[in-house]
């Protein structure tokens, strides 16, 4: 026996070593395919069964060079598959599509040829990632939420600077056994430039997202430029609305799209979001809200724009004057009429 033969043995063993402890384990995504390892020495009347434990219920099986599912367990009918191209040469893993936080457990891999029978055990785990972090603001009470998520996650509020604050924390599970998790904060004292962020962790994956009300700016000028995010790195996506609800732009790798209300105004996006806006008038003050999206966080900012026209601020100057001048005009009348009163007496 030569010394490659022998390192192939020993790994060979020690696999299905591992295999046997359940000690392996494959991690699936909620609602996606997953395909579960099991090999085997390739030889003639192979025959393959595979059975979830606890329970031993009948996931697979194949025999006579065809699959045989009059056993198999409702709960993966139409869900399962093995590699029929790939068996020959020793494959018997079985992908499992749809997959479900109940597909949770061990997984049995019995295969059989005419030299002998092999037992692997997989162990299955579901995960169902934090994809997208819902932040609002009414009045004092920062909401942050999330849906659709496994196992159960945890939540997390910071500030910068550090703040203090109140916060509550609640979750729900759902009909498919996934979490639903809401937080509140409760601000003692709301002030602008605060950034507030919420981060929720699961055993795979983080996500973080802030929410930063700036101090609010005035638009004198011909070009006003709203800054979004305090990362550098360009974003996913990115989503500039008007009063939280209008739609001014929306961007996404494949370019930005601006909406027909806003055309005449937009005037440029920068590649970290920010938006130049030119020709407002007084219909374009409010509150604008730049949602800006990368790999692993969200940035919200509501910034309240006001505009200040020089048509309308002369406007509005000219009016003062008149009214100053029509009253020195009655007040010279008032005087006049008094010496001429008098002069008759």
């Amino acid at each position: 026996m030569t010394e490659v033969t022998r390192v192939l043995l020993l790994l060979r063993f020690l696999w299905t070593l591992t295999l046997s402890r359940g000690d392996a384990d494959v991690s699936c995504v909620f609602m996606q395919s997953c395909v579960l390892p099991c090999s085997f020495q390739s030889d003639t009347d192979v025959i393959i069964h595979w059975i979830q434990t606890p329970g031993d219920l009948h996931v697979h099986s194949y025999y006579q060079n065809q699959d045989q599912l009059g056993n198999q367990h409702q709960n993966f009918r139409g869900r399962t598959s093995l590699f029929k191209e790939q068996i020959s040469g020793g494959n018997a893993s079985l992908q499992l599509t749809g997959v479900r936080v109940q597909d949770q457990g061990g997984y049995k891999c019995h295969t059989s040829t005419i030299t002998g029978n092999k037992d692997g055990v997989i162990q299955l785990k579901v995960d169902a990632p934090v994809r997208k972090i819902h932040i609002e603001q009414v009045g004092n009470r920062i909401t942050c939420s999330s849906q659709g998520i496994y196992p159960k996650p945890e939540l997390t509020w910071s500030t910068d600077p550090p703040s203090s604050s109140k916060s509550t924390i609640t979750v729900h599970p759902t009909e498919q056994q996934l979490y639903n998790i809401s937080s509140s904060l409760i601000l003692s004292d709301p002030v602008p430039d605060v950034i507030y962020s919420c981060r929720i962790s699961t055993r795979t994956n983080t996500r973080r997202t802030t929410l930063r009300n700036t101090a609010s700016i005035n638009s004198s000028s011909s070009d006003t430029t709203l800054s979004c995010a305090t990362s550098n790195s360009p974003p996913l996506s990115l989503i500039w609305r008007f009063n939280h609800s209008q739609i001014i732009l929306s961007q996404s790798s494949d370019g930005h799209a601006v909406s027909k209300e806003w055309r005449q105004q937009v005037k440029s996006v920068s590649e970290t979001g920010g938006l130049t806006l030119h020709q407002l008038s007084a219909e374009h003050q409010g509150t604008y809200t730049c949602e800006f999206t990368n790999k692993e966080e969200t940035h919200i900012s509501n910034t309240v724009l006001r505009t200040e026209r020089g048509g309308e601020r002369s406007s509005s100057s000219a009016a003062v004057t008149g009214l100053v001048f029509a009253a020195i005009l009655v007040l010279a009348a008032g005087v006049t009429g008094l010496v001429i009163y008098r002069k008759k007496r």
